[in-house]
């Protein structure tokens, strides 16, 4: 394992069914068997204000919250998170996977909602208090927004934001592919395949650099990465 002076940073993104929390959790894994230490977050939520407020902004019962009270809400959350856990963390070398982060408040509040781009982007700045990832993991799915919207929700009727509409999704589901093609660097675009296992080598590949991997020679076993199916299946259990 090499030395970090600093932690790593890695924030996953993607429309709502796109498999994000499987491939965080399988990763996660993996890099601490590497010897890593590993701290998975999600937005919003991660302390015990920003759970409150994700209770809050998801709350079906509150249909009549304005957007920018939304807004405010989850840039209250994420700053939050940055001062009490992300900050700290990379300070400590610590590898930071985040299960959202603000490419998200950019896609569901700016192209979802319609709220001004550039106040969101001042507020993004304020919030996130100078944190900003290494590298974004944009999971596709190459599938309609109803249909991700069916996997997101197992049939249940899901939460405030869920039930925002398929054609709010499918802004939010634009707006990732222009965010990734504005910031190649930092944003790599994972496709999903017909396994887990074959996604998981992607979203490996996608990251490899930062640990000093070979994106075409990752240091794991083709039986290694059978267990991303394993994770699924895990959580489809607790589901």
């Amino acid at each position: 394992m090499q030395d970090l002076q600093q932690g790593i940073f890695i924030t996953f993104e993607g429309g709502d069914g796109s498999g994000k929390t499987t491939h965080i959790t399988f990763l996660a894994e993996a890099l601490r068997d590497a010897g890593y230490e590993v701290l998975c977050l999600r937005e919003p939520g991660g302390t015990e204000i920003g759970e409150v407020l994700r209770d809050l902004v998801l709350n079906p019962d509150y249909e009549a919250m304005a957007p920018e009270t939304e807004l405010l809400i989850y840039e209250a959350a994420r700053a939050q998170i940055v001062f009490e856990v992300i900050k700290p963390a990379l300070e400590r070398g610590v590898v930071v996977l985040c299960d959202r982060f603000y490419d998200s408040t950019i896609a569901y509040q700016a192209y979802g909602r319609g709220l001004d781009r550039e106040f969101i982007r001042e507020a993004n700045i304020f919030a996130c208090q100078g944190v900003r990832p290494n590298r974004t993991v944009l999971i596709e799915t190459n599938t309609s927004a109803r249909v991700g919207l069916e996997r997101a929700t197992h049939g249940r009727d899901g939460d405030r934001i869920e039930r925002a509409g398929v054609e709010f999704h499918e802004a939010v589901n634009q707006a990732f592919r222009d965010i990734a093609k504005v910031s190649p660097d930092r944003v790599r675009t994972v496709i999903s395949q017909p396994t887990k296992a074959a996604t998981a080598k992607l979203v490996f590949a996608a990251v490899a650099d930062l640990f000093g991997w070979d994106a075409e020679d990752l240091p794991f076993t083709e039986d290694y990465f059978e267990g991303a199916n394993l994770v699924q299946s895990k959580q489809r259990k607790r589901d």
